[in-house]
């Protein structure tokens, strides 16, 4: 089959490559444009712009295929197909209409739930244990075509936003494969979604990365997993924006007092770096990047900057965002 591929994340070039090493031919690469470096220092095109180029793909590098010169090359490459992995943009009926087969989106959740934007992070935040990908034929509406076909995935408790994320895009690829096979041969099933079970996550802001010491400790390492690696939860240090990395429970948490405000610095020897939680609980940071300044783990922390136990707290009113934070990946 003639497929057009297109996608912008990191997420999506595991897609992309198993597309290139098919039997099917990639007409056409679409990706957004390379968007400004940071301090000036030129232009950066996108994860499946660089993997197009090493695998030697037709590309086009356009802000929209929905008008313009998107629109004309994705009508000149007259494909059976359009794949859609993290590329971000809704497509109306008459972008659909395009392929002569429809188009077919990789989604990182087990469709009805999560729909729209950041279903890797949901699922994290919301502590679930299973999610999975789905293929499905696009239709108008934000992610509510039917499904073609469809891989649970169980949720390791050490896994973060950036590894639970990469291992899906994997698992995802073969999966598109194999709905590509189902449609070459013409044995394709599409199964309605059940709108009875259909959640949507949303577009994730800043205020959603801020961390609520007084929540509980479980619930706080939740948000952390959810942000990690990048763009990064956050909280306060010495008036200053801090992203947290990484957390767990703390082993053997303290006695805390009840008086004891959520937030304050516990623990803080060695490689210990305990903060109270809601509830009398207890999380142990680390890994963490005050602004400006490298990822470090709790030790080069604390050797750097000395906190001082039950007099210090993470969290105070200040809860700007780190200057120069990325935005979460739009693997929707």
């Amino acid at each position: 089959m003639r497929v057009v591929f297109a996608g912008n994340d990191v997420w999506s070039v595991p897609s992309l490559r198993a597309l290139a090493s098919s039997r099917h031919e990639v007409v056409l690469t679409c990706t957004r444009s390379p968007r400004p470096a940071r301090r000036g220092k030129g232009t950066v095109p996108t994860p499946v712009a660089a993997a197009a180029t090493e695998l030697e793909l037709p590309l086009l590098e356009v802000d929209t295929i929905l008008s313009g010169d998107g629109r004309m090359a994705l009508e000149r490459s007259a494909p059976d197909v359009l794949v859609v992995v993290a590329y971000g943009e809704l497509l109306p009926p008459d972008i659909l209409a395009i392929p002569s087969r429809g188009a077919v989106n990789m989604h990182f959740s087990l469709l009805p739930r999560y729909r729209g934007a950041g279903p890797v992070q949901h699922a994290l935040l919301d502590g679930c244990t299973e999610t999975g990908v789905t293929t499905m034929l696009l239709d108008e509406g934000m992610d509510t075509g039917p499904i073609l076909r469809s891989l649970p995935v169980a949720i390791d408790l050490t896994e973060d936003a950036g590894t639970l994320g990469a291992r899906l895009a994997l698992l995802g690829a073969g999966l598109l494969g194999d709905t590509l096979e189902d449609f070459a041969s013409g044995t394709e099933r599409l199964l309605v979604q059940d709108e009875s079970l259909a959640t949507y996550g949303g577009k994730l802001t800043a205020s959603d990365r801020r961390i609520d010491w007084g929540a509980s400790a479980a619930s706080i390492l939740q948000r952390v997993r959810a942000f990690a690696p990048d763009p990064g939860a956050t909280t306060t240090f010495r008036g200053q924006a801090v992203k947290v990395l990484a957390t767990s429970l703390a082993a053997a948490p303290p006695e805390i007092a009840p008086s004891v405000t959520p937030g304050s610095i516990i623990t803080a020897a060695g490689e210990d770096l305990v903060v109270a939680a809601g509830k009398g609980g207890a999380v142990s940071i680390l890994a963490l990047a005050p602004a400006g300044k490298a990822h470090m783990n709790a030790r080069s922390f604390l050797a750097g900057y000395h906190p001082r136990p039950q007099e210090e707290s993470f969290g105070a009113a200040d809860t700007r965002a780190v200057p120069g934070d990325n935005p979460s990946p739009s693997e929707g």
